[in-house]
């Protein structure tokens, strides 16, 4: 990683990553839940989050391509004067690269990071992304953070910190004591994630989060631009 690259260093207040998941969002048909999830895209991008994670892995290539190109359409429309939300796409590199996605997630049993890194370096080199394209690792453990860190990931997600029903497969909640030492231990940002809520963000940022990353905290929400907004208060009057 380098500070050139990398959005964090320069930022007075920590980062806020929408992750989205449209199978959980309230529609009589799902045949009607790409829409759905478009929409919600459009509402949380306009309430000023930093990231949005494109996290639906059960699309085809095609059907994934479409919706990072319409999520980077509605970034760029509703950045106003501030700077668009960065679009990341989770596990699909050539998705991400092909549309000029603002980065690519990467979860532990996806394409390795040293991998993921050349590759994009190639792009890069062939002007097909930009230099500020991100690669990012989901982590659940303080081993797992370091070897992201040591392949060359940019930044990682920690958790799950508090319990939440979409990460339960990867064991009980980590905790604030374990995001604390991940964010001690590695030098690149640290996101929190997993069942974070308004009323415990704090303590993430307290713990050495560079930012919180969710999916309910910003998808439930009936008015995101308030909701939005308290959480932007409530984590910038915790950052250090």
């Amino acid at each position: 990683m380098s500070a050139r690259n990398n959005p964090v260093p320069a930022r007075e207040s920590p980062l806020l990553c929408y992750v989205t998941h449209r199978q959980g969002l309230p529609v009589a048909n799902p045949a009607d839940s790409i829409e759905a999830l478009i929409r919600k895209i459009a509402e949380v991008a306009a309430a000023g989050v930093d990231w949005v994670q494109i996290r639906e892995k059960d699309l085809t290539a095609g059907e994934l391509a479409s919706l990072t190109r319409q999520a980077l359409r509605i970034a760029a429309k509703s950045s106003g004067k501030r700077s668009a939300a960065r679009v990341l796409v989770n596990d699909r590199l050539d998705v991400a690269i092909a549309e000029r996605a603002g980065g690519i997630h990467l979860g532990e049993k996806s394409l390795p990071v040293a991998e993921a890194k050349r590759l994009v370096e190639s792009a890069q080199r062939k002007l097909a992304v930009d230099p500020s394209f991100l690669i990012g690792v989901s982590c659940h453990s303080l081993e797992a953070a370091k070897a992201a860190e040591r392949d060359g990931a940019d930044y990682i997600f920690f958790g799950p910190v508090f319990p939440t029903p979409s990460k339960q497969q990867f064991g009980p909640p980590q905790g604030i004591q374990s995001l604390q030492q991940v964010c001690r231990t590695v030098s690149v940002p640290v996101l929190a994630i997993g069942g974070v809520t308004l009323d415990d963000a704090a303590s993430c940022i307290h713990a050495g989060a560079a930012g919180v990353a969710a999916i309910r905290l910003f998808q439930d929400a009936l008015d995101p631009i308030s909701a939005v907004d308290r959480l932007r208060q409530v984590v910038t009057d915790s950052h250090p």
